[in-house]
């Protein structure tokens, strides 16, 4: 169900997505299955939603993200290019973990900068700020901001 959205007709969209008015799909993207998308978000060139993905309405996702199973975006959230969500803690290419996945959430208004990377298992606060090049590997409290490999809060933002 696509609810006057626009689809780039480069990008492919699975059965059993829905998607809220007013949002953009553009180049290259891939939805697949049983995601849901709310209204007025905007997906840039080479984003992909995995299976049953939840994302809110006003969601910003920038070139070259993918958001895999296990992953969850509240509003208003901005994913910048390149981010990187992961969402298995011990990956083996000999091991199946399909739907073994460890739960992620980005909580409203949260904004993340370009190639950082999210450790499956956390949560980012509402209205925190993680910086360009942060990797993530614990919770995120609200309204704080992070940098660095591991990430650490570096300061408060301001609204």
């Amino acid at each position: 169900m696509v609810n006057d959205a626009f689809i780039h007709e480069s990008s492919y969209v699975d059965d059993g997505v829905t998607l809220g008015k007013g949002t953009k799909v553009w180049h290259f993207c891939h939805i697949q299955r049983g995601a849901t998308l709310g209204e007025n978000c905007s997906l840039g060139q080479n984003v992909n939603i995995g299976p049953n993905v939840k994302i809110g309405n006003g969601v910003r996702i920038q070139n070259n993200v993918s958001v895999y199973e296990g992953v969850e975006i509240e509003d208003n959230v901005f994913l910048g290019p390149s981010c990187v969500f992961t969402n298995v803690l011990m990956p083996r290419a000999d091991k199946s973990v399909h739907g073994n996945y460890a739960r992620t959430l980005v909580r409203e208004g949260a904004s993340l900068g370009a190639n950082c990377t999210i450790v499956c298992g956390h949560t980012i606060g509402r209205r925190a700020l993680v910086a360009a090049g942060a990797v993530v590997t614990k919770d995120v409290p609200d309204n704080t901001i992070v940098a660095g490999v591991p990430a650490k809060i570096i300061g408060k933002t301001e609204d």
